[in-house]
């Protein structure tokens, strides 16, 4: 919160001195989003990002430095399908003009399971879509062609920029996407159960076959009841299912209380909705989504 302070404070001193050979000013609603703008952008574009590498979409609060932020960008990069319930009282409360770029138009969005696994909790903002449409390799790349299509229209002159640095972005995803389907033949089939602590998966499950199971449901708003922890905990024992996995947004009591009264290994934190800092596993996309199969791969195979 405070280098977002900083930073809109830099923004209001030198915006008059360095407008004739400023970035393009842009704001990510999240640390995901935040990373496919950089790798668009490159070093054409200044990105803010408003919840940081660690923080909760789900819960986050805006500030008024955000509604500072907010007057100083062209862009607004969110990702859209409901999970940014915060950004419309942001943007009316800042007065901004920005341009606000939903990411994920153009996704196959899908809908909170009704089928009591894990679910009905509802995801929080008025919606029953699922968000994460990002943990698809898929949809990821269609992250990235909206994200340049936007800058583009923005900045005309870069648009060849943004357009090659997309297509060299979108190689790295594809390769990305046939090596996450490589890593995860080492899992047997009927290990490729999965336990997390909130219902983050749903698209990365369907595109790599996987299954996943979760207390909480599609957002981390709602706190998992005590009759879904035990059906977890009856699912686990039933099906044997091998190991149970922290997000790094959660808080580590339910899912070690599950691992403890089921035998279940506890398999290395993975990331769901925020990157790690530069310091961490996982402080891009990239580095994210390899975190994670490795972790899973690790505690499975």
């Amino acid at each position: 919160m405070l280098k977002r302070l900083a930073f809109c404070l830099a923004l209001a001193v030198t915006s008059t001195m360095a407008q004739a050979q400023s970035k393009l000013e842009t704001i990510a609603s999240m640390s995901i989003i935040g990373d496919f703008v950089r790798q668009i952008g490159g070093e054409r574009v200044q990105v803010t990002t408003l919840v940081g590498a660690g923080g909760d979409t789900h819960t986050f609060q805006p500030a008024p430095q955000d509604a500072r932020c907010m007057t100083q960008a062209k862009l607004v990069f969110i990702n859209g399908l409901g999970l940014e319930g915060w950004l419309p009282r942001l943007v009316q409360s800042s007065g901004s003009k920005a341009k606000v770029v939903t990411v994920s138009n153009g996704v196959k969005a899908m809908r909170e399971a009704s089928d009591g696994h894990s679910h009905g909790h509802g995801h929080g903002h008025g919606h029953d879509l699922d968000p994460h449409a990002w943990q698809d390799v898929a949809n990821a790349k269609l992250y990235a062609r909206n994200i340049r299509d936007a800058l583009s229209a923005a900045e005309p002159e870069g648009a060849s920029f943004y357009t090659a640095r997309a297509e060299a972005y979108m190689a790295e995803l594809d390769q990305l996407d046939r090596d996450i389907k490589a890593g995860l033949t080492q899992i047997p089939a009927e290990r490729r159960r999965i336990i997390t602590s909130h219902d983050a998966f749903g698209y990365f499950a369907k595109a790599y076959s996987l299954s996943f199971v979760a207390p909480q449901g599609i957002s981390t708003e709602a706190e998992a009841s005590s009759r879904d922890v035990a059906r977890i905990i009856r699912q686990v024992r039933a099906q044997k299912i091998p190991a149970v996995f922290l997000e790094n947004i959660s808080d580590p009591r339910l899912m070690t209380q599950i691992a403890h009264e089921t035998g279940a290994k506890m398999g290395p934190r993975i990331f769901s909705d925020s990157l790690s800092d530069s310091s961490g596993p996982a402080p891009t996309y990239l580095d994210m989504m390899r975190h994670n199969l490795r972790a899973f791969i690790e505690a499975l195979r």
